[in-house]
């Protein structure tokens, strides 16, 4: 099966407000469980991965209603139930660090499962914490089998994020419920700091004190409080249209993330403002503004949102010069290798583009339509398709991968006006 992407006749202008942000929905789902009694979480991303963490921590004994808007969890207390089946994490990275740390911390033997590519993803940083916490962890790909003992005594814990910031994210949620406050010393950590500084945000949001310090976090032990919680939408969903208006000399107003939001994929509006677009926050309202606009070439580091630069790459094909993405080493230990893949599919629709070490160089050619193939990714997908909104022919096939974190997509794009 494979979609047509629609061609816009003219430059975009449309209003669009992106699903609910993954990162926010999978952190707050596991405070929620692990507080005392109910909470809410409020626009939620209803997607694959999200429901996996849902399904998984309705297997450790938490109630979580996902029929409705919002969401309510009915959290334990931190005295979650040793699982009698597999904890399956479908494709979620970051599910699947959570619930290896969240293992740690029972009674008893949990075997974590996972699906596509995730089994091929490292999971050694959570996999060293827990044996330095003397937990017994059985591999450090996925399927991982976690021993606990029935709680993690806490105290000073070294975490490498070499691969990932997840490894992070994974035991600062634990933390609360650890015997002793947790003193977190990470190791290794390059441009993905912003997405700690959002585990932060929202553990404090559901009332734990957590200070940043010199070499990483200093967590309490008082447990989670139940909360409700609004969460904000996703930006690094809301690249694709911002790459749309860029691409087709259009207006694009993005509603709901703020100028003080801490996700780091709201750097790509930046990018775009030094290409030429004029970029202006109004309240929780981005717009970008593209209709007076002769894209240029750029040269940037995206190691502190890489997940956005595969949309970015896109627009670099239809800029006047020559671009330079860097920083995007992280990018091959992804849902597929994004570093060769979105180097491919941009060779396939005519783009100039080489690898050099960790960094994209892109020039931009005789672009055409052609069959995009996602390599099993949501966000190649979703990145590629801005293309057919210039290019007359451009189809993905596979595109229900985008069901992981925006199963709207193809109808976002069936939806946009044009001037």
């Amino acid at each position: 099966m494979t979609y047509r992407v629609p061609t816009l006749p003219g430059p975009v202008d449309a209003v669009i407000r992106p699903p609910g942000s993954k990162s926010e929905t999978i952190r707050a789902l596991t405070a929620a469980a692990l507080a005392e009694g109910r909470s809410h979480l409020y626009s939620p991303l209803e997607a694959d991965d999200p429901w996996a963490m849902a399904g998984a921590l309705h297997a450790l004994g938490v109630d979580v209603a996902t029929d409705s808007d919002p969401w309510a969890v009915d959290g334990r207390g931190g005295r979650l139930e040793p699982p009698q089946v597999d904890l399956d994490a479908n494709e979620s990275g970051l599910s699947a660090r959570i619930l290896v740390a969240l293992a740690g911390s029972l009674d008893g033997a949990s075997r974590i499962v996972g699906r596509g590519r995730l089994p091929e993803r490292p999971m050694g940083g959570i996999a060293a914490a827990l044996r330095g916490q003397g937990v017994e962890v059985d591999g450090e790909r996925l399927p991982i089998v976690v021993s606990g003992r029935g709680h993690l005594w806490g105290g000073r814990i070294e975490v490498d994020c070499s691969h990932s910031s997840q490894f992070a994210t994974a035991v600062m949620l634990v933390a609360p419920t650890m015997h002793e406050p947790c003193i977190l010393d990470l190791k290794g950590l390059s441009g993905s700091a912003a997405y700690l500084e959002g585990t932060a945000s929202i553990m404090r949001r559901f009332g734990v004190t957590v200070e940043r310090t010199v070499t990483g976090f200093e967590i309490s032990n008082q447990g989670y409080l139940a909360s409700d919680v609004v969460i904000e939408p996703d930006a690094s969903a809301a690249v694709y249209p911002m790459a749309v208006a860029a691409i087709t000399g259009g207006i694009v107003k993005v509603e709901g993330v703020g100028q003080d939001t801490w996700q780091p994929d709201m750097k790509v509006a930046d990018v775009l403002n030094a290409m030429g677009c004029e970029v202006s926050w109004e309240q929780d309202v981005l717009e970008v503004d593209a209709r007076h606009t002769r894209l240029l070439g750029i040269e940037t580091d995206m190691s502190d949102a890489p997940d956005g630069s595969l949309a970015l790459a896109v627009v670099c094909l239809f800029a006047d010069g020559p671009s330079r993405i860097s920083g995007l080493g992280s990018l091959r230990h992804k849902e597929s290798d994004r570093l060769e893949a979105i180097s491919s599919e941009l060779r396939r629709i005519g783009g100039g583009v080489a690898v050099d070490g960790d960094a994209l160089v892109i020039t931009p050619g005789d672009l055409h339509g052609a069959e995009i193939d996602p390599h099993g990714d949501h966000r190649i997908a979703m990145a590629m398709a801005t293309a057919g909104t210039r290019l007359t022919g451009l189809s993905v096939s596979a595109p229900a991968v985008v069901n992981k974190t925006w199963p709207g997509y193809w109808e976002m794009l069936e939806t946009l006006d044009t001037a």
